[in-house]
């Protein structure tokens, strides 16, 4: 009996998935697991840091000065490296960041087009470098703490130095650097997001200056020495520590940067400082503590003498600064639950007066939304500096542009602007404390922060436009030929396609997850879980993909193959849908027992109908027979569930996977009486055939239209092919006429 019903158990199956034709599988439900790095006893299959998890730490005492009759900088460092790693270390890499703007190195200029009759002068100085400038560090020495030097190699942007003694695991060691370099015109290089900007009508410099100190590369348990060489897109692998640095400036500059000002009364005035600590009690409105009168008028002289600016920094992974006789500056506070932070801004009259107006307060948003969706901001200070053409940031300082014209910015203009500021200051969580590789991959920093972004812009600036799933379409629906996945290392994605690849399409694939896969109150403590579980630490995608998994119970492996690991686009189409209706006709359903021929009734469907119109579809159904029950003695009340299936509508759909990727459906039927209802089906439809489904349903009323996504929720590509009747479009004559 056991052979008997399992043979007819599997011609049954065999039979139901015939009929829904056939099937190229291609493990779209498969895991992941052979495609991320396995769990070990620092990384847990949970996707928590692991019971013997480490990290390296570097710590840094640096001393700087700023030519600015020259532009150049120089300084002294000395770094104490931490090696909690579990072998012993022979060398260590230090980062050269500056040297990636000599001549030799990659500059981008290509991607502004080739060589061509009537280009710009700047054009041909991008592609050729025909004028050409200094560049890149000068290293003074590398000496171990006894000042004796120490066996160093420079290769290009990354620095070996040679020890004498391994480095065992659990000790430190102390060597200092001296280095200057010249600092780059921001406006001669494409992807400059560091260097100076020149004022020629007040002959005057803003400074931004970053990636400026010999920095010490990344020692990890899955990778060894992070020591890809840098070439601009993929940004930087960096460890934490603690900073105390000494900037000496020009007297009548201005600095913002990483970490608290310890000497206030050596380099702000009087008033500057009871400005200050008015500020520290103003949570509604920003204070000035430099007006704008005041900067004007700081213009127009130049201090002989300098003055040096002390900071301290805990538990960051970079410092960053920003210097100019020029600004304007601005501050409030932000209450958290056990300190206070300084939402400041910078800028030089060039910003005003939309930077006033605008800049403290979206620093001040994205502080108050990031935190609620992740942790408090922990740190003293976040600061917004004006400057032109990009937007970058650095620990507690990002440098974001957006300027009027002659005091006035157009709407767009100024939500742009807005908006940059808060994606820069929301990488403070994303890089700057949940610490992920940008060097490997972009799309951790910049997707995650851009999915928190875009929230912020909605909670608090509905009125802009920001990124939904119908944002990504354009790129999904690209060439595919040139089309990377997400998870492809930083430097090997197109320069055009980065902001689709690596910014909007994981922002959409969380909005997916978040908004019809999981539900926002689960996906936003799973979220929350992963931010808390890795601030502070180094995690790779892996450690997001398990932990979206274990703090929701779902199995998300799909929607990460598909969506992370593919260039499969979204595309369901409703190939048919097929109408039928009991009849009770010739029937006793008073509690008659015999088998009984029951007839659906309408026209016979010989071909695929293309709308409603012919009415239901006529089949017939017979009563079961006893040996369909196998070794059940029940049996089904037939009499009753004809009663539930009289005067019903049941609608057969039969929906094709065009585009690869799988995603749940969701089906709004509109119906003749005009109202409309949703019924939503989960992406597990798939898993027995991932290329064509059908679903039936029951409804008491008779369908007008049937649409799939007709919310726009899953960046479905081609909407055309969603509805039942097929909505006609218009002729290319009719399109031409109209």
């Amino acid at each position: 009996m056991k052979l008997v019903f399992s043979v007819l158990f599997s011609c049954f199956l065999l039979v139901s998935l015939q009929a829904q034709g056939p099937q190229n599988w291609e493990g779209k439900f498969e895991p992941i697991d052979r495609m991320i790095e396995p769990p070990s006893p620092y990384r847990s299959a949970s996707g928590a840091p692991g019971k013997a998890y480490w990290q390296q730490r570097a710590d840094y005492v640096i001393k700087a000065e700023l030519d600015e009759k020259n532009n150049m900088i120089s300084g002294e460092e000395t770094i104490t490296y931490h090696n909690n790693a579990p072998e012993d270390l022979s060398y260590l890499w230090v980062q050269l960041d500056q040297n990636v703007n000599r001549k030799e190195n990659e500059d981008f200029g290509e991607v502004m087009g080739t060589v061509r009759d009537s280009m710009t002068t700047r054009h041909m100085q991008f592609l050729t470098r025909a004028i050409d400038f200094p560049a890149g560090y000068t290293i003074k020495y590398v000496k171990d703490a006894n000042g004796k030097s120490m066996n160093s190699l420079v290769n290009n942007t990354m620095m070996k130095i040679r020890l004498d003694q391994p480095l065992k695991s659990g000790t430190s060691i102390s060597f200092s650097i001296a280095w200057s370099y010249p600092i780059t015109d921001r406006s001669l290089y494409l992807l400059s997001r560091e260097g100076y900007e020149y004022f020629p009508e007040d002959d005057n410099t803003v400074y931004l200056i970053a990636h400026w100190f010999p920095r010490m590369a990344v020692y990890n348990d899955t990778e060894g020495w992070q020591n890809q060489q840098f070439q601009k897109l993929g940004e930087f692998a960096l460890e934490f520590g603690d900073y105390d640095v000494e900037i000496k400036v020009p007297a009548d500059h201005l600095i913002a940067a990483t970490g608290e000002l310890q000497n206030t009364d050596a380099v702000l005035t009087a008033e500057q400082r009871k400005r200050l600590d008015q500020a520290r009690k103003s949570f509604d409105a920003p204070v000035m503590i430099v007006t704008p009168e005041e900067a004007e008028a700081n213009e127009k002289t130049k201090a002989n003498r300098t003055k040096t600016w002390k900071y301290k920094a805990t538990n960051v992974r970079d410092f960053a600064f920003a210097s100019s006789r020029k600004f304007i500056w601005d501050a409030q506070a932000v209450q958290f639950s056990d300190h206070i932070t300084m939402a400041m801004s910078f800028y030089p009259k060039e910003g005003l007066p939309v930077w006033s107006e605008e800049s403290t307060k979206a620093v001040v948003h994205a502080l108050e939304v990031y935190s609620d969706a992740t942790f408090e901001y922990p740190y003293p200070a976040a600061i917004s500096v004006n400057t032109s053409n990009i937007g970058i940031e650095f620990p507690m300082i990002s440098f974001n542009g957006g300027r009027p014209k002659n005091g006035k910015i157009s709407e767009l203009a100024k939500a742009g602007m807005i908006s940059t500021i808060i994606h820069e200051v929301g990488h403070n969580w994303f890089p700057m404390i949940v610490s992920s590789d940008e060097r490997k991959w972009m799309w951790m920093d910049e997707g995650l922060n851009t999915f928190i972004h875009q929230r912020t812009l909605e909670e608090r600036y509905p009125q802009f436009n920001h990124t939904t799933p119908k944002t990504i379409v354009p790129y999904m629906s690209g060439d595919k030929s040139i089309m990377r996945p997400i998870m492809v290392t930083s430097d090997n994605e197109l320069l055009q396609q980065i902001g689709a690849n690596f910014y909007q399409k994981p922002t959409v694939g969380l909005q997916i997850l978040r908004n019809s896969v999981i539900g926002r109150e689960l996906f936003d403590e799973a979220f929350r879980e992963y931010a808390n579980r890795w601030k502070y630490k180094h995690p790779n995608p892996a450690d997001l993909f398990r932990t979206l998994e274990d703090a929701t119970a779902a199995d998300l492996d799909w929607f990460f193959r598909g969506w992370f690991f593919t260039t499969d686009q979204t595309d369901m189409e409703l190939t048919n849908v097929k109408w039928f209706k009991v009849l009770e006709k010739d029937i006793n359903l008073e509690g008659e027992t015999q088998k009984v021929n029951l007839k659906i009734g309408g026209e016979s469907a010989g071909e695929q109908a293309k709308d409603f119109t012919s009415g239901p579809e006529d089949i017939t159904m017979i009563s079961t027979p006893d040996a369909n029950y196998g070794q059940f003695l029940s049996r089904l009340d037939e009499t009753e569930l004809r009663k539930q299936l009289a005067d019903k509508n049941i609608y057969e759909l039969t929906i094709k996977n065009v585009g690869g990727l799988v995603m749940p459906v969701t089906v709004e039927w509109e119906y003749t009486d005009g109202t409309k209802e949703v019924d939503r089906l989960p992406a597990d439809i798939w898993r027995l055939n991932e290329h064509l489904i059908k679903k039936t349903f029951i409804k008491e009323k008779e369908v007008k239209q049937v649409h799939l996504d007709p919310n726009f929720e899953f960046a479905d590509i081609d909407m055309e092919n969603n509805s039942f009747p097929k909505k006609e479009e218009p002729s290319e004559f009719d399109k031409l006429k109209q």
